[in-house]
């Protein structure tokens, strides 16, 4: 009898310790109707020196003369690679989302696309999620748009310097598809932020996403505004990412019906 009393004393320790650790099992996120929800806009801006571009000889790499028909190469083959863009103080491909929100309006149908395309990836800043149940294709998809040249898209979750590899695929002819559906079903709320496209075989092309666990997200455009709509009253820590920036979190209360705004500012680095 003691025996058994003392552990069950510790299996009620140890689930207190795992509810005040913060290490319970995140509720998933839940889509239903939202009835006047209210909308987030703002911008992001940028503060510091912006990041010179990476000049990128594309005579060392494979596929030279295809390569370098890229509308931003220049002279020499040469191409320079922006990673952090900022028009007048504004930064561009920021992704902005509500971290903490358990329910709202219905995710997308529309699936995820990744193109790439005169050896280069676009878009360079996107969002992808975990893969719902059920679901085994049609959620993330990869295109090759080159005709005659060999893309590998490798995919990978991304945490400091290290990465684990989600899919590796060679699409060796234009117009062929790698549905990597499949190969998101691998994220972990707690351990994957930044997913990371690059081909192995031209590894200048790249591309970047937030992986976000609800549907409340936005990407800033060249002028670096965002908006989010459909927003249930609340209140919420809503995030500003940027992947070669880093990134920023406030808090705002959403009334029902109302236009609320945020101005975020990252600095660089």
């Amino acid at each position: 009898m003691k025996t058994t009393l003392k552990v069950a004393g510790l299996m009620i320790c140890l689930t207190l310790w795992v509810a005040q650790e913060g290490f319970a099992k995140p509720k998933a996120y839940e889509a239903g109707t939202v009835s006047n929800g209210g909308s987030l806009t703002g911008s992001v801006l940028f503060k510091g020196k912006v990041p010179a571009p990476i000049m990128e000889d594309l005579n060392k790499g494979k596929n030279s003369e295809f390569c370098a028909t890229h509308p931003d190469t220049q002279d020499g083959k040469i191409r320079p690679r922006h990673k952090v863009v900022v028009t007048d103080g504004k930064l561009k491909d920021t992704v902005v989302f509500i971290e903490n929100i358990e329910m709202g309006k219905d995710w997308s149908s529309e699936t995820i696309r990744f193109d790439f395309k005169n050896c280069d990836i676009f878009p360079k800043v996107s969002v992808v999620r975990k893969t719902p149940k059920g679901m085994k294709t049609g959620l993330v998809q990869i295109t090759n748009r080159d005709s005659d040249i060999l893309h590998n898209p490798h995919g990978y979750s991304k945490v400091g310097a290290s990465a684990k590899t989600l899919f590796n695929k060679p699409l060796p002819s234009k117009d062929d598809v790698a549905d990597v559906t499949k190969n998101m079903k691998r994220f972990k709320v707690k351990k994957d932020k930044h997913f990371f496209l690059q081909c192995d075989q031209h590894n200048y092309m790249e591309a970047d996403a937030r992986i976000i666990w609800n549907p409340y997200y936005a990407i800033t455009a060249k002028e670096g505004s965002f908006q989010i709509d459909q927003i249930p009253a609340g209140t919420y820590r809503v995030t500003a990412w940027h992947p070669y920036v880093g990134e920023v979190s406030q808090e705002i209360t959403i009334a029902t019906g109302q236009k609320a705004q945020l101005e975020f500012q990252l600095t660089g680095k």
